[in-house]
């Protein structure tokens, strides 16, 4: 299920810019996952890493938009 989660969320991040650009904002795997929890996305810090491979940490150096599948 939190895979599933975590593919919708990068599907809506890939068609919505402002929202990528939110997620971007968060300050760490706590903020980020809360945030798309808030937004109907269910799935832990724990989760997260697993599905993704890697932690909001990483991300924030790289940005939203290069997650693969984004």
């Amino acid at each position: 299920m939190a895979m599933s989660e975590v593919r919708r969320l990068f599907q809506a991040a890939r068609a919505n810019p402002e929202l990528r650009e939110e997620m971007n904002k968060a300050p760490d795997e706590e903020t980020f996952v809360h945030w798309a929890n808030l937004l109907g996305y269910q799935f832990t810090v724990e989760e997260w890493k697993q599905a993704t491979g890697f932690t909001v940490e990483e991300q924030i150096n790289e940005n939203f938009r290069d997650i693969p599948g984004i």
